[in-house]
C-alpha cells in the first residue's frame, strides 16, 4: 500500500521521534552513521571559501545534527524546523555544548526571514513536501548572490522503492516505518529542471551508497539511483 500521509500526520510522525535525535543508537542512528559524509559534502561544496563566518541556513534541521558541526567550524548557523519538540531538543543540546545557533520553530513552507544566506541546506526535506518546487522558489529569495543550495533527497524508480522503503524501513529498520512516500521521491532530472528554471546552476549530483561488505557508506558521483546529494549556485 502506498503511503499517503497528510501534512498533519507528517507532523505527528516526526513529533513522536523528537526525543530520539541525539541518541546514536536510537531511531536516527542512520543519520549519525552518515553524519561525516553529510557534513563533508557541505564542506566540499563550499570550498575554496572558508566556512568560518559564512551565514548558513539549515531548513528542516531536526534536532540540529548538521547545525552543530558547522557551528563548531565557525559558521553563523540558523536552523529551522516545523516540529517544536525538534527545535527544543536542538536548543538544549546546543546549550550543553556551548554552541551559539539560532533555532527557529517554523514550517519551511511559510519561511520568511529578514536575513540572506551564503549557503542554504535542505537535507531530507523535499521528499516530504507536496510542492517542493515552491520551496525552491522561496529559497532563492533567501540566498545571497552566488549563494549555494545544498540538497539531499531520494530518486524515484523501482530500485529506490525497494531499497529506501521496503528494505530501509521494513527489513533493516534503518529509519522508522512510514517515513517516506514513494510518490514524493524526486528524479535528479526533475530537480535539475526546477533549479535551472529558478536561475540555479547545478554544480553536481553525488550518490550516497552503502557497501555491505565493508559495512560503510560512501559518496559516489556515478551512483544516484537511490539517495543522492545535489549542489547548485544561484546565478
Amino acid at each position: 500500500m502506498m503511503n499517503t500521509r497528510s501534512k498533519l500526520s507528517e507532523f505527528e510522525h516526526f513529533t513522536k521521534l523528537a526525543d530520539q535525535w541525539w541518541s546514536e543508537s536510537g531511531k536516527f542512528k542512520i543519520l549519525h552513521d552518515l553524519q561525516p559524509l553529510r557534513v563533508q559534502y557541505i564542506i566540499d561544496q563550499i570550498w575554496p571559501k572558508k566556512i568560518n563566518k559564512l551565514k548558513i541556513l539549515d531548513l528542516g534541521c531536526g534536532g540540529g545534527l548538521v547545525c552543530e558541526p558547522l557551528a563548531k567550524l565557525g559558521a553563523n548557523v540558523t536552523g529551522v524546523d516545523f516540529v517544536k519538540q525538534n527545535i527544543e531538543a536542538a536548543k538544549i543540546h546546543a546549550m550543553k555544548n556551548k554552541l551559539k545557533i539560532n533555532y527557529i520553530h517554523k514550517d519551511v513552507n511559510d519561511i520568511k526571514l529578514k536575513s540572506s544566506y551564503d549557503v542554504i541546506i535542505a537535507y531530507e526535506v523535499l521528499e516530504h513536501l507536496k510542492d517542493w518546487p515552491d520551496l525552491i522558489k522561496k529559497i532563492k529569495t533567501l540566498l545571497k548572490a552566488n549563494g549555494k543550495l545544498i540538497i539531499s533527497t531520494i530518486n524515484r524508480n523501482f530500485f529506490s522503492k525497494i531499497i529506501a522503503i521496503y528494505f530501509a524501513e521494513k527489513i533493516l529498520k534503518w529509519i522508522p516505518e512510514d517515513t517516506h512516500d514513494y510518490n514524493k521521491f524526486i528524479k535528479p532530472k526533475e530537480l535539475e529542471t526546477v533549479l535551472q528554471r529558478e536561475n540555479f546552476k547545478v554544480n553536481n549530483f553525488t550518490g550516497l551508497v552503502f557497501n555491505p561488505i565493508e559495512n560503510i557508506w560512501k559518496l559516489n558521483a556515478n551512483k544516484t539511483k537511490i539517495n543522492y546529494f545535489c549542489s547548485a549556485k544561484l546565478i
